[in-house]
């Protein structure tokens, strides 16, 4: 029996289709700006975003890091939410690239409120000024959950009283936009800049999209270069972005609901807990009573079954375009089984 990946939607493979786009690309040398794919890529997320440029990089971990250099200076700090990606999953990039702090916020979302209470402006010479918020939605270890838009604003809003940025590292807003039936671009309101991927649930094998201001941009390209990030014949890969585009977005329906397949089939199993309410979109955590998450996950792995730890009680499964709904209620039922038996 083939292998169930759950581990992440990042390891999903090109479509049949979408490595003909690969195959077809019109291309040029994209670190001379010559690239008419890359250029058609940044123009449509762009416009989607609500935005007036962008730039294409290699990885989200580029994006958010080129936008949180751009907006802070060395010694600044930023406010985050609990676990998130860009202090969690990025090697450190922030202390190590922009020489800033950070304030984790008690809770995966916070409010308006936080940020005025965590604020420092720079009148303190003996503390750092706090000048970027970074908000991620949806949210990869609160377990995919959606921020609520009426109180995105109201962050937003604070943020810019205060002289602060906004950044929202958005690598699964395509999710979030599907889950809440809004454009993207209502949920990128509000942001200085915007960090969207493409290698994820949309499926192309490379790729995120840093947008906002055009003169912003215009200083992301030379971080992107100092950074590494200078691709040349990029269309290659802007191809497999652009048909993700359209034709894999709407598509994120079917894992939100496989998500929430497993879930259901999981919810009052031995030994297990999932809080069906918090499956919004593609994510499903998985608590464990007792047991070691890592043996179940090796478990697991040697039936067919593959899963991520995501703390020490918790497991982590996600849905993706290479599963389907019978593969995930298999899956579901190999894991409840290993479960009870710990």
């Amino acid at each position: 029996m083939a292998t169930i990946d759950l581990r992440s939607d990042t390891i999903t493979r090109p479509t049949p289709a979408m490595r003909q786009a690969m195959a077809q690309a019109e291309v040029g040398d994209d670190v001379y700006g010559e690239d008419p794919t890359v250029r058609r890529l940044e123009e449509r997320v762009a416009e989607l975003l609500g935005c007036e440029a962008a730039l294409f990089t290699p990885s989200g971990t580029m994006a958010n890091q080129i936008a949180i250099r751009a907006h802070t200076q060395h010694g600044d700090e930023v406010i985050l939410g609990k676990h998130a990606h860009v202090w969690r999953y990025e090697a450190g990039a922030l202390a190590a690239l922009s020489g800033v702090g950070t304030q984790m916020m008690p809770d995966y979302m916070f409010t308006a409120a936080e940020v005025r209470a965590a604020h420092r402006d720079a009148s303190d010479p003996h503390s750092s000024p706090t000048t970027l918020v970074a908000i991620e939605n949806t949210h990869n270890m609160a377990g995919g959950l959606c921020w609520d838009r009426a109180q995105l604003a109201e962050v937003t809003e604070a943020a810019h009283a205060l002289g602060m940025a906004t950044h929202l590292d958005g690598a699964r807003l395509w999710n979030a936009a599907i889950a809440g039936g809004v454009p993207e671009r209502e949920l990128a309101r509000g942001f200085d800049t915007i960090s969207v991927c493409l290698s994820k649930g949309l499926g192309a094998p490379v790729g995120s999209v840093l947008a906002g201001k055009r003169e912003l941009i215009r200083r992301a390209v030379r971080l992107r270069k100092m950074l590494g990030g200078g691709m040349r014949q990029a269309g290659l890969l802007a191809a497999a972005g652009l048909h993700a585009l359209d034709h894999h977005r709407a598509r994120l329906a079917d894992d939100h609901a496989h998500a929430r397949a497993l879930a259901e089939a999981l919810a009052g199993r031995p030994n297990l807990r999932v809080d069906v309410a918090r499956v919004q979109t593609n994510i499903v955590m998985i608590e464990l009573d007792r047991g070691a998450p890592g043996a179940l996950v090796a478990l697991a792995r040697a039936a067919g079954v593959l899963l991520g730890q995501a703390g020490p009680h918790r497991i982590r499964a996600v849905t993706h375009l290479d599963v389907d709904r019978g593969q995930v209620l298999r899956a579901a039922e190999v894991i409840a089984e290993l479960a009870a038996a710990l």
